[in-house]
Protein backbone atom coordinates (compact mmCIF):
# COMPACT_ATOMS: atom_id res chain seq x y z
CA UNK A 1 0.00 0.00 0.00
CA UNK A 2 2.62 2.54 0.80
CA UNK A 3 4.58 1.84 -2.40
CA UNK A 4 1.26 2.86 -4.16
CA UNK A 5 0.62 6.17 -1.79
CA UNK A 6 4.32 7.45 -2.17
CA UNK A 7 3.78 6.39 -6.30
CA UNK A 8 0.60 8.65 -6.07
CA UNK A 9 2.35 11.77 -5.08
CA UNK A 10 5.90 11.75 -6.43
CA UNK A 11 3.19 10.19 -10.01
CA UNK A 12 1.46 13.21 -9.79
CA UNK A 13 4.47 15.59 -9.40
CA UNK A 14 6.81 13.53 -11.84
CA UNK A 15 3.88 14.13 -14.54
CA UNK A 16 4.19 17.76 -13.97
CA UNK A 17 7.08 18.40 -14.45
CA UNK A 18 7.41 16.44 -17.36
CA UNK A 19 4.25 18.58 -18.80
CA UNK A 20 5.92 22.01 -17.77
CA UNK A 21 8.27 21.83 -20.69
CA UNK A 22 5.39 21.49 -23.56
CA UNK A 23 2.27 24.02 -22.34
CA UNK A 24 0.12 25.54 -24.30
CA UNK A 25 1.73 23.62 -27.73
CA UNK A 26 -0.85 21.82 -29.98
CA UNK A 27 -0.18 17.87 -30.33
CA UNK A 28 1.32 18.66 -33.90
CA UNK A 29 4.30 20.59 -32.43
CA UNK A 30 5.56 18.28 -29.62
CA UNK A 31 8.13 15.99 -30.78
CA UNK A 32 7.64 11.89 -30.72
CA UNK A 33 6.13 10.29 -28.22
CA UNK A 34 9.73 8.27 -27.41
CA UNK A 35 11.79 12.15 -27.43
CA UNK A 36 9.32 13.43 -24.30
CA UNK A 37 11.68 13.91 -21.67
CA UNK A 38 12.23 16.44 -18.68
CA UNK A 39 14.83 18.28 -21.39
CA UNK A 40 13.03 18.27 -24.76
CA UNK A 41 14.95 17.50 -27.68
CA UNK A 42 17.45 19.84 -29.39
CA UNK A 43 15.76 22.34 -31.46
CA UNK A 44 12.91 22.31 -29.26
CA UNK A 45 12.21 25.64 -27.32
CA UNK A 46 10.45 25.00 -23.87
CA UNK A 47 8.01 27.03 -22.93
CA UNK A 48 9.27 28.04 -19.46
CA UNK A 49 13.14 28.48 -20.91
CA UNK A 50 14.60 29.52 -17.81
CA UNK A 51 12.86 27.08 -15.51
CA UNK A 52 15.35 24.19 -14.76
CA UNK A 53 14.23 20.67 -15.99
CA UNK A 54 12.53 18.31 -12.83
CA UNK A 55 10.73 21.71 -11.86
CA UNK A 56 6.68 21.03 -10.73
CA UNK A 57 4.29 24.13 -11.44
CA UNK A 58 1.10 25.24 -9.40
CA UNK A 59 -0.25 21.90 -9.68
CA UNK A 60 2.38 20.22 -7.91
CA UNK A 61 2.76 23.16 -5.28
CA UNK A 62 -0.65 23.42 -4.29
CA UNK A 63 -1.43 19.25 -4.05
CA UNK A 64 1.53 19.51 -1.57
CA UNK A 65 -0.18 22.50 0.12
CA UNK A 66 -3.06 20.44 0.28
CA UNK A 67 -1.16 17.38 1.93
CA UNK A 68 0.68 19.74 3.97
CA UNK A 69 -2.84 21.42 5.46
CA UNK A 70 -3.78 18.06 6.08
CA UNK A 71 -1.12 16.57 8.03
CA UNK A 72 -0.89 19.71 9.72
CA UNK A 73 -4.69 19.74 11.06
CA UNK A 74 -5.63 16.33 10.74
CA UNK A 75 -8.58 16.84 8.96
CA UNK A 76 -9.80 19.49 5.94
CA UNK A 77 -9.43 22.17 7.72
CA UNK A 78 -10.72 24.92 5.23
CA UNK A 79 -8.90 28.24 6.34
CA UNK A 80 -5.21 26.30 6.65
CA UNK A 81 -5.52 25.39 3.36
CA UNK A 82 -6.83 28.29 1.92
CA UNK A 83 -3.70 30.53 3.70
CA UNK A 84 -1.00 27.67 2.04
CA UNK A 85 -2.42 28.52 -1.28
CA UNK A 86 -2.27 32.41 -0.70
CA UNK A 87 1.66 32.01 0.98
CA UNK A 88 2.38 29.81 -2.80
CA UNK A 89 0.54 32.50 -4.51
CA UNK A 90 2.40 35.18 -2.74
CA UNK A 91 5.69 33.46 -1.04
CA UNK A 92 6.23 30.46 -3.33
CA UNK A 93 5.50 27.92 -0.52
CA UNK A 94 5.93 24.21 -2.23
CA UNK A 95 7.21 26.15 -5.14
CA UNK A 96 10.57 24.52 -6.43
CA UNK A 97 13.42 27.19 -5.06
CA UNK A 98 10.19 29.54 -4.22
CA UNK A 99 9.78 30.33 -7.74
CA UNK A 100 5.63 31.00 -9.16
CA UNK A 101 6.20 30.77 -12.41
CA UNK A 102 2.69 29.79 -13.82
CA UNK A 103 -0.83 30.96 -12.03
CA UNK A 104 -3.95 29.86 -13.73
CA UNK A 105 -6.33 33.01 -13.96
CA UNK A 106 -9.36 31.47 -12.02
CA UNK A 107 -6.89 30.91 -9.61
CA UNK A 108 -5.00 34.36 -9.63
CA UNK A 109 -8.96 36.19 -9.26
CA UNK A 110 -10.23 33.57 -6.66
CA UNK A 111 -7.15 33.59 -4.29
CA UNK A 112 -6.69 37.22 -4.70
CA UNK A 113 -10.37 37.65 -3.23
CA UNK A 114 -9.61 35.50 -0.19
CA UNK A 115 -6.63 37.82 0.39
CA UNK A 116 -8.76 40.49 0.76
CA UNK A 117 -11.29 39.24 3.03
CA UNK A 118 -13.67 36.79 1.25
CA UNK A 119 -14.37 33.46 3.41
CA UNK A 120 -13.06 30.28 1.84
CA UNK A 121 -16.62 28.83 1.34
CA UNK A 122 -17.47 31.73 -1.11
CA UNK A 123 -13.79 32.66 -3.00
CA UNK A 124 -14.38 30.22 -5.70
CA UNK A 125 -17.55 31.97 -6.45
CA UNK A 126 -15.62 34.67 -8.12
CA UNK A 127 -16.00 33.26 -11.21
CA UNK A 128 -18.92 31.41 -11.23
CA UNK A 129 -19.36 29.20 -14.23
CA UNK A 130 -15.32 28.53 -14.39
CA UNK A 131 -14.78 24.95 -15.09
CA UNK A 132 -10.98 24.67 -15.17
CA UNK A 133 -9.23 21.84 -14.09
CA UNK A 134 -7.27 23.72 -10.99
CA UNK A 135 -9.12 22.19 -7.81
CA UNK A 136 -8.71 18.79 -9.74
CA UNK A 137 -4.79 19.01 -10.49
CA UNK A 138 -4.25 19.22 -6.58
CA UNK A 139 -6.60 16.68 -5.22
CA UNK A 140 -5.02 13.66 -5.55
CA UNK A 141 -3.70 13.69 -1.62
CA UNK A 142 -6.84 13.68 -0.02
CA UNK A 143 -7.28 10.17 -1.61
CA UNK A 144 -3.47 9.64 -0.25
CA UNK A 145 -4.26 10.97 3.21
CA UNK A 146 -8.09 9.87 4.16
CA UNK A 147 -9.12 7.12 6.50
CA UNK A 148 -12.68 8.28 6.67
CA UNK A 149 -15.67 6.92 4.77
CA UNK A 150 -16.33 7.26 0.76
CA UNK A 151 -18.77 9.83 1.61
CA UNK A 152 -16.70 11.58 3.85
CA UNK A 153 -14.24 11.43 1.07
CA UNK A 154 -16.79 12.91 -1.52
CA UNK A 155 -17.53 15.72 0.81
CA UNK A 156 -13.89 16.63 1.55
CA UNK A 157 -13.60 16.92 -2.55
CA UNK A 158 -15.98 19.15 -3.04
CA UNK A 159 -14.92 20.83 -0.11
CA UNK A 160 -11.66 21.36 -1.06
CA UNK A 161 -12.99 23.19 -4.92
CA UNK A 162 -14.63 25.86 -3.10
CA UNK A 163 -11.74 28.05 -2.28
CA UNK A 164 -10.52 28.59 -6.19
CA UNK A 165 -13.16 26.43 -8.73
CA UNK A 166 -16.24 26.37 -6.79
CA UNK A 167 -18.45 25.29 -9.41
CA UNK A 168 -20.34 21.66 -8.74
CA UNK A 169 -19.19 20.25 -11.64
CA UNK A 170 -15.82 20.65 -10.55
CA UNK A 171 -16.81 19.32 -7.52
CA UNK A 172 -18.46 16.36 -8.90
CA UNK A 173 -14.95 15.72 -11.41
CA UNK A 174 -13.06 15.85 -7.93
CA UNK A 175 -15.19 13.66 -6.01
CA UNK A 176 -15.08 10.97 -8.73
CA UNK A 177 -11.38 11.09 -9.31
CA UNK A 178 -10.60 10.76 -5.57
CA UNK A 179 -12.84 7.67 -5.35
CA UNK A 180 -10.90 6.08 -8.30
CA UNK A 181 -7.64 6.70 -6.43
CA UNK A 182 -8.79 5.16 -3.98
CA UNK A 183 -10.12 2.06 -5.84
CA UNK A 184 -6.44 2.23 -7.36
CA UNK A 185 -5.14 1.44 -4.10
CA UNK A 186 -6.38 -1.58 -3.64
CA UNK A 187 -6.49 -2.86 -7.05
CA UNK A 188 -4.86 -2.51 -10.61
CA UNK A 189 -7.45 -2.93 -13.44
CA UNK A 190 -8.43 0.55 -13.95
CA UNK A 191 -11.76 -0.04 -15.55
CA UNK A 192 -12.89 -2.40 -12.51
CA UNK A 193 -11.62 0.87 -10.37
CA UNK A 194 -13.82 3.15 -12.22
CA UNK A 195 -16.74 0.89 -12.59
CA UNK A 196 -16.89 0.65 -8.85
CA UNK A 197 -16.16 4.19 -7.75
CA UNK A 198 -19.04 5.62 -10.11
CA UNK A 199 -21.45 3.02 -8.60
CA UNK A 200 -20.12 4.19 -4.78
CA UNK A 201 -20.35 7.79 -6.54
CA UNK A 202 -23.81 7.22 -7.51
CA UNK A 203 -25.00 5.47 -4.27
CA UNK A 204 -24.08 9.01 -2.24
CA UNK A 205 -25.35 10.87 -5.22
CA UNK A 206 -28.90 9.81 -4.35
CA UNK A 207 -29.02 12.01 -1.86
CA UNK A 208 -27.65 14.62 -3.26
CA UNK A 209 -30.01 15.71 -6.19
CA UNK A 210 -27.72 18.46 -7.45
CA UNK A 211 -24.38 16.58 -7.58
CA UNK A 212 -26.33 13.26 -9.09
CA UNK A 213 -27.93 15.85 -12.43
CA UNK A 214 -24.38 17.14 -12.43
CA UNK A 215 -22.67 14.24 -12.99
CA UNK A 216 -25.18 12.34 -15.27
CA UNK A 217 -26.59 14.80 -17.85
CA UNK A 218 -23.12 17.09 -17.88
CA UNK A 219 -20.61 14.57 -17.23
CA UNK A 220 -21.87 11.89 -18.80
CA UNK A 221 -20.02 9.51 -17.20
CA UNK A 222 -20.89 6.28 -19.02
CA UNK A 223 -19.68 7.62 -22.39
CA UNK A 224 -16.23 6.20 -24.21
CA UNK A 225 -13.55 7.51 -22.73
CA UNK A 226 -12.19 10.72 -24.83
CA UNK A 227 -9.97 13.68 -24.35
CA UNK A 228 -8.49 16.41 -25.72
CA UNK A 229 -5.84 17.77 -23.15
CA UNK A 230 -7.56 20.70 -22.78
CA UNK A 231 -8.03 22.44 -19.38
CA UNK A 232 -11.85 21.65 -19.13
CA UNK A 233 -11.90 20.04 -16.30
CA UNK A 234 -14.03 17.26 -17.67
CA UNK A 235 -11.97 16.52 -20.07
CA UNK A 236 -9.12 16.72 -18.07
CA UNK A 237 -10.84 13.82 -16.04
CA UNK A 238 -11.52 11.86 -19.22
CA UNK A 239 -8.04 12.19 -20.74
CA UNK A 240 -6.78 10.40 -18.07
CA UNK A 241 -9.39 7.84 -18.10
CA UNK A 242 -8.63 7.68 -21.63
CA UNK A 243 -5.05 6.95 -20.92
CA UNK A 244 -5.40 4.73 -17.81
CA UNK A 245 -7.87 2.69 -19.87
CA UNK A 246 -5.11 1.52 -22.25
CA UNK A 247 -1.27 2.55 -21.05
CA UNK A 248 0.87 0.13 -20.50
CA UNK A 249 3.10 1.81 -17.69
CA UNK A 250 3.73 4.88 -15.91
CA UNK A 251 5.88 5.83 -18.14
CA UNK A 252 3.66 5.24 -21.47
CA UNK A 253 0.54 7.06 -19.38
CA UNK A 254 2.82 10.17 -18.28
CA UNK A 255 4.40 10.49 -21.90
CA UNK A 256 0.84 9.82 -23.49
CA UNK A 257 -0.77 12.56 -21.77
CA UNK A 258 1.88 15.16 -22.34
CA UNK A 259 1.53 14.31 -26.27
CA UNK A 260 -2.11 15.25 -26.03
CA UNK A 261 -0.86 18.93 -26.36
CA UNK A 262 -2.38 22.00 -25.05
CA UNK A 263 -2.18 21.94 -21.27
CA UNK A 264 0.26 19.24 -20.71
CA UNK A 265 1.59 19.44 -17.27
CA UNK A 266 -1.83 19.22 -15.67
CA UNK A 267 -3.02 16.51 -17.94
CA UNK A 268 0.18 14.62 -17.08
CA UNK A 269 -0.05 15.87 -13.40
CA UNK A 270 -3.85 14.35 -13.39
CA UNK A 271 -2.55 10.84 -15.35
CA UNK A 272 0.76 10.79 -13.42
CA UNK A 273 -1.46 10.53 -10.17
CA UNK A 274 -3.33 7.94 -10.52
CA UNK A 275 -0.63 5.58 -12.98
CA UNK A 276 2.00 6.49 -9.96
CA UNK A 277 -0.91 4.48 -7.49
CA UNK A 278 -1.67 1.81 -10.13
CA UNK A 279 1.89 0.69 -11.06
CA UNK A 280 3.47 2.13 -7.47
CA UNK A 281 6.40 4.22 -7.00
CA UNK A 282 9.05 1.41 -7.76
CA UNK A 283 7.60 1.23 -11.18
CA UNK A 284 8.57 5.18 -11.46
CA UNK A 285 11.32 5.97 -13.99
CA UNK A 286 14.79 5.80 -11.99
CA UNK A 287 15.71 8.73 -14.13
CA UNK A 288 12.81 10.31 -13.61
CA UNK A 289 12.83 10.54 -9.86
CA UNK A 290 16.70 11.52 -9.58
CA UNK A 291 16.13 14.68 -12.21
CA UNK A 292 13.12 15.67 -10.00
CA UNK A 293 13.94 18.34 -7.80
CA UNK A 294 13.96 19.19 -4.28
CA UNK A 295 12.90 15.42 -3.34
CA UNK A 296 14.29 15.74 0.06
CA UNK A 297 11.49 18.17 1.02
CA UNK A 298 8.76 15.05 -1.15
CA UNK A 299 10.22 12.72 1.04
CA UNK A 300 10.11 14.77 4.67
CA UNK A 301 6.24 15.20 3.86
CA UNK A 302 5.66 12.03 2.99
CA UNK A 303 7.50 10.51 6.40
CA UNK A 304 5.18 12.81 8.24
CA UNK A 305 1.84 11.46 6.41
CA UNK A 306 3.29 7.67 7.12
CA UNK A 307 3.70 8.54 10.88
CA UNK A 308 0.22 10.36 10.84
Amino acid sequence: MWDKIKGGLYGLLIGDALGVPYEFRSAEQLPPLEQIEFTPPVGFQPTYRDVPAGTWSDDGAQALCLLESLIDKGTLELTDFADKLVDWYHEGRWAVAQQVFDVGIQTSRTLSTYYQGMSPYESGNTVPDGKGNGALMRVLPLALWHKGTDKQLVQDAHTQCLVTHAHICNQVCCAFYVLIARELLQEQDFNLCYRTALSKLRTIYQQMPEHERELEENIHPDKVFYGEGSGYVVDSLFSACMILQTCTSYEDAVKRAVALGNDTDTTACITGGLAGIRYGYEHIPQRWINQLRETDLVDQLLLRLQSA
